[in-house]
């Protein structure tokens, strides 16, 4: 693993539902795992930061919407977290690869004996090279990421605890659209100071989501201070993924800058 990075890809509701009705995108999940699985196969340690739980699990109460109600949010989590880790399961072991499961709180990561627990059940998947560990918010007892939080969030604070090299932010747009952009072929490719993008990003999000454009940049903010490349990419091309790791690709890449000693997790 001496030449490979350690890679955390956050995959958006977007990317994994067809529809604000939440109905999973088998075919996506198939291309994911494909995708990420060529990753893998190059030498690189890659975590899953996950999203979709909410809105795969809406088919088995009924819902056409996402529900307000936290208990409710909480029991269609509950439901979609095993659905999605099933088809996982499945499309990875395509591949000759298994995967493992880390549902987190926000609580865990910030304490600091949790925090290091969950870094060190991360390190003890990594070591295994045929397991792939995929996490999301446990937003079925967690009411945080539910209520103001998301995943970009979560996969930003995964990324600096883990000392990843590379963040990829997969979402249903191709990158970072500037003021005059009039399609995704307008995307801003790279971004050295994102103060310099904060003052003209739109905040736009679906049905089924929880962040928004801004929510990524904060989450990008984040990450590039301590040091980790990031780059926000469209989850519906994931066969660019390898090019992505390598410097190629159609996303708005955001240089890492170099650390400081006040870096800290979360």
């Amino acid at each position: 693993m001496a030449s490979g990075k350690r890679i955390v890809i956050k995959i958006g509701t977007g990317v994994l539902t067809r529809n604000a009705g939440g109905g999973i995108h088998h075919a996506m999940i198939a291309r994911l795992a494909q995708a990420i699985s060529d990753v893998h196969a190059e030498g690189h340690e890659v975590i899953v930061v996950s999203s979709g739980a909410v809105g795969a699990g809406l088919p088995a109460f009924g819902l056409e919407q996402r529900p307000v109600e936290t208990e409710m949010l909480q029991a269609c989590a509950a439901a979609g977290q095993a659905r999605l880790m099933h088809l996982y399961e499945s499309q990875f072991g395509h591949h000759g690869l298994k995967v493992a499961q880390l549902l987190v709180t926000h609580e865990d990561l910030q304490d600091e004996r949790r925090s290091g627990n969950v870094l060190a059940t991360l390190n003890a998947i990594l070591a295994h090279r045929g397991v792939v560990p995929i996490l999301n918010e446990n937003d079925s007892v967690s009411v945080y990421e539910l209520k103001v939080g998301d995943n970009d969030t979560l996969s930003s604070i995964v990324a600096r605890l883990a000392g990843a090299d590379q963040l990829i932010l997969l979402t249903s747009v191709a990158g970072l659209m500037g003021p005059e952009a009039k399609s995704e072929d307008d995307i801003i490719p790279c971004v050295e100071d994102i103060e310099s993008v904060l003052s003209f990003v739109r905040d736009e999000k679906g049905a089924l989501s929880v962040g928004g454009m801004a929510s990524k940049l904060r989450a990008v903010e984040a990450a590039v201070s301590a040091g980790i490349e990031t780059l926000i990419a469209s989850g519906l091309r994931p066969e660019q993924l390898p090019e992505l790791v390598g410097g190629g690709g159609v996303a708005t890449r955001f240089r890492a800058k170099a650390p400081t000693a006040t870096t800290t997790v979360p």
